[in-house]
Parts: C-alpha cells; structure tokens; sequence
C-alpha cells in the first residue's frame, strides 16, 4: 500500500495538453502541457483514477515515475507503458519487426502518438514498419512524410528562399560515387 502523501514524478507524454479536476481534492484542477512533468501526491493520481475517464489518461496520456504507485493504479503494465522518445526512436531504427508489432499492440496512445509523430520527423525508412503502422493504426508515414515535405518547400518559398541548384536525382549521385578515370599521356624522355 502506497502513502498517500508520498510525492511522484509524473509527465504527460500526449502530444497535446492533458487536464483533469478533482472534487474531492477542492476541485483540485491539474493541467499538463506536452512533455510537462510534475511531482503530485499518490492521493492526487488514486482519486483521478476513480473518476470518469481518469484510468484511460493515467494508462495512456500519463507516465508515473513510481513502479510501486503504477503496481498499486493498474496492478500490471505492459513493458511499452515506460517507453520514452528515446526508446521510440531506438525501436523505430533498429529494432526488429516483432518488437515493433508488440508495440504497436500494447503500447498506449500517448507511446503511438510518439511512433507516429517520429515515424515522420526521422523519417522512418523501414517499409515493412511504415506498412505495420498504416494497417495497425490507419496512418499513413508515406502521405505524411510528403506532405511534411512539401510544407517545407512551400514555407521556404514563402520566406523568399529558393534552391540556387537544382536537387540531385539518385542516378546523378550514384555517378558522383564512381571513381572518375584518368587518362594520363606518358612521356618518355628522349635518349
């Protein structure tokens, strides 16, 4: 059983603010911006989860930094509940199919607004990944990746930038990389 009075470290790890009032805590009124943490009471987090909707944004939009206070709200959790952007990032670039299935399976909504936001900021370039997300979550990295790209352009031309070159195609790199041949005349020296 977790003191009541004991103080956890809570972040919102939902891309957008969170806010919850407490009655019973003199209406007690919390707001969380994007990435916010705070130190609140076990009592503060134990009377949000009793009320309507305070379990969903304590499992999927909050993170507790307090194993025990975790145990004590939702008994067990799936590994992906601690997922941080760093550990996204990490799955996204190296890990395997199947640990990304597995996250996408059980991980909460405030862990697959970060998969998908990241899929699209790195940009993820697995395939097989991007597919997952699509038939998984209905969001589609490749329509989004484009869009964000042509945001980008069109944000450039509007602050007066413009491509001095003309952009590289794939062919005209490749040749890039191949050694150049040289031709050398040689020249003897009379005898």
């Amino acid at each position: 059983m977790v003191d009541k009075s004991k103080i956890i470290k809570v972040t919102n790890r939902y891309k957008g603010s969170v806010g919850y009032t407490i009655p019973d805590l003199n209406n007690l009124h919390r707001q969380y911006q994007d990435g916010e943490t705070k130190e609140i009471t076990f009592e503060e987090l134990e009377k949000l989860s009793w009320l309507p909707g305070g379990a969903y944004i304590i499992k999927n939009c909050l993170i507790i930094h307090d194993p025990e206070a975790v145990e004590e709200l939702m008994a067990t959790v799936e590994p992906e509940y601690y997922y941080t952007e760093a550990d996204v990032t990490k799955l996204l670039k190296y890990g395997s199919l199947d640990e990304f299935l597995d996250c996408l399976d059980f991980a909460p909504e405030g862990v697959l607004d970060m998969v998908k936001d990241l899929a699209v900021s790195l940009p993820l370039n697995d395939v097989q990944k991007r597919n997952a997300i699509l038939d998984k979550l209905g969001f589609d990295v490749n329509t989004a990746v484009e869009l964000f790209a042509d945001a980008e352009e069109e944000e450039n031309k509007s602050n007066g930038k413009r491509r001095a070159a003309k952009p590289k195609t794939n062919a005209e790199e490749e040749k890039e990389d191949k050694p150049t041949e040289r031709r050398v005349k040689v020249i003897t020296p009379a005898k």
